[in-house]
């Protein structure tokens, strides 16, 4: 049996997406194979641990755990995960600790290094990637960097400090409309689940765009909008990663924005894309190079673009992407032929062998 920790939630803008993604994955697994602790932190950063899972939670209010759970400290995570009854005994508890973390957290303080670098210091196993990748994949201006270094092509893009900002706003409406022009798309750097995201036109539209994105983040990226399709792909394994088929999104607003991907569902799924095979290939080749320019490991999904002219530009990995049935990166699994269960499993087992082979280093000289 498999002493697996779920972490959720977050002191995150993504909270309430990480929640849906615990709710979903608790009902997909086995519990004669795993014995499931769940791990609860709050918007406000506390950490809440629950009782073992018995079956399903029906509701994910009841994921929150702020009445019946228990505060502990993260650095305790390992030694207090186990009930107190456990921990009362005088026997070895050594066999009581967790096995294995699934960190189903999205944004900042979770899916950005931060959780798995405290995990990196417990040696604790985690399912996922590790800091480096975490960390760079979920700043939109560093991952950029990188993959420019890397020659992968990708649309042109810039970015800015809030303090810059403040001190110059005219000059920086006025570079975005000199290096990209319209439409352009406005982001905050460290955040995902499309939140804080604006499509924009014109000035006025540019500035509204600026301040709503900096009310999330200390640093935003301007991209250039791109005529063409949205295509999606997703990665698992780590140092031989293997790809799925693509998915396209066909948003029926204006553009795939949080409220079509998590309240009024008004998005259209096309899976597998209706794409070439000299696309598919090169869509998977791009895919690969991007998980392995940022040391990745366990999952990515790989959002690209597909331009009028055929040209194929990467937009951006997600790290922890969507993980309910209902999102692209189980859905695209599941029509590879993997069902979502089963996914869940192979990451675990992925998380176990990444653990392994660092156990494998060095430390000392």
């Amino acid at each position: 049996m498999i002493k697996l920790g779920l972490l959720y939630g977050g002191k995150s803008a993504e909270h309430k997406v990480s929640l849906q993604t615990a709710k979903a994955v608790i009902k997909a697994l086995d519990l004669t194979k795993y014995e499931v602790h769940p791990i609860y932190i709050t918007e406000t950063g506390e950490w809440v641990r629950g009782a073992q899972l018995q079956g399903p939670v029906d509701d994910v209010k009841k994921l929150r755990l702020k009445e019946e759970g228990e505060s502990i400290s993260p650095l305790a995570l390992n030694s207090e995960i186990f009930s107190v009854a456990t921990k009362a005994d005088n026997n070895d508890t050594s066999e009581n600790k967790i096995d294995v973390v699934f960190p189903l957290l999205h944004g900042p303080n979770g899916e950005d290094g931060t959780v798995q670098g405290l995990l990196e210091l417990l040696n604790i196993p985690y399912v996922g990637n590790g800091v480096l990748a975490s960390a760079a994949g979920m700043d939109k201006v560093m991952m950029k960097n990188i993959y420019e270094q890397a020659g992968i092509k990708q649309a042109r893009y810039v970015w800015y400090l809030r303090g810059d900002w403040e001190k110059d706003a005219e000059t920086a409406y006025k570079s975005v409309e000199e290096k990209l022009g319209y439409p352009c798309f406005v982001k905050p750097a460290n955040l995902g689940s499309s939140v804080g995201i604006s499509k924009c036109k014109d000035r006025q539209s540019l500035a509204k765009a600026f301040e709503e994105a900096f009310e999330y983040d200390r640093k935003i990226i301007i991209e250039e909008g791109i005529d063409g399709r949205e295509v999606e792909i997703a990665v698992l394994g780590n140092d031989d990663p293997e790809c799925s088929v693509v998915g396209e999104i066909v948003p029926k607003t204006d553009f795939y924005d949080y409220k079509a991907k998590y309240e009024d569902g008004d998005t259209g799924l096309i899976i597998p894309a209706n794409i070439s095979d000299e696309e598919y290939e090169e869509i998977k080749l791009v895919a690969i190079q991007s998980f392995q320019a940022l040391d990745c490991s366990g999952l990515v999904r790989a959002d690209f673009f597909i331009t009028k002219d055929g040209e194929v530009l990467m937009n951006e990995v997600n790290t922890m992407p969507g993980f309910t049935p209902f999102s692209m990166f189980p859905m695209l699994w599941q029509e590879s032929g993997l069902e979502y269960s089963e996914l869940i499993e192979k990451l675990v087992e992925l998380g176990v062998e990444r653990h392994e082979e660092k156990q494998k280093i060095k430390h000392t000289f």
